[in-house]
């Protein structure tokens, strides 16, 4: 299976991305700027700007081209806009929504904990990342995962992190979240230009 291994830090500063948003946080020497060399300035073409918000937006979400091309065609079937559907449908991965619910610390994480099956979907255990999840879905840690020490020590740490409206987390039950609704294109957590893409492969 085909894996995305592009350089988180490098690839945010040149996405124009806060790598807080891939779940990274503090300081890094990968984002020292010594010896940045010579800064040039040009005005990118409209084909150059819709190619970077799609690319911003697979890197986001650890998608590569093939599959994002059928959230796109799949989106574009959908009766809303499509730039909106397609965003929203990236939003209901089951891998961002075990990394939206706290239980790891970045997308990239979350996949890896999803394709070893730590996770389960209204008592199912899943192992799939591109699942799509629906309103009152509940996703929990597997009881075989929760004796493990990444989960325990998620427990003891009370891993709440701010979340968006459309999940739920309550305090007596740390290793379960529920789906209460279906996201909305105000609930994705980083700025993009949806109709830049759509103008891309509407080409």
């Amino acid at each position: 299976m085909a894996k995305n291994m592009q350089p988180i830090v490098k690839r945010c500063r040149a996405l124009g991305i806060s790598p807080a948003v891939m779940g990274y946080t503090g300081n890094s020497k990968r984002e020292s700027n010594r010896n940045p060399g010579p800064q040039r300035r040009s005005k990118k073409s409209e084909y150059a700007l819709q190619l970077a918000e799609k690319q911003k937006v697979k890197f986001v979400y650890g998608v590569l081209e093939k599959q994002f091309r059928m959230y796109y065609e799949k989106a574009a079937r959908m009766s809303g806009n499509t730039g909106e559907e397609l965003m929203v449908l990236l939003e209901r991965r089951l891998d961002n929504v075990v990394f939206r619910l706290g239980f790891a610390s970045t997308r990239r994480e979350a996949r890896q904990l999803v394709n070893h099956g730590h996770f389960t979907v209204n008592g199912k255990r899943v192992n799939i990342p591109s699942y799509l999840v629906k309103a009152g879905d509940v996703v929990a840690v597997s009881e075989k995962s929760r004796s493990t020490t990444r989960f325990k020590k998620l427990v003891e740490e009370d891993g709440f992190r701010a979340m968006p409206k459309w999940l739920e987390k309550e305090k007596n039950a740390p290793l379960q979240g529920k789906v209460a609704m279906l996201p909305t294109r105000e609930d994705v957590d980083f700025d993009v230009a949806e109709h830049l893409i759509v103008e891309l492969y509407s080409k």
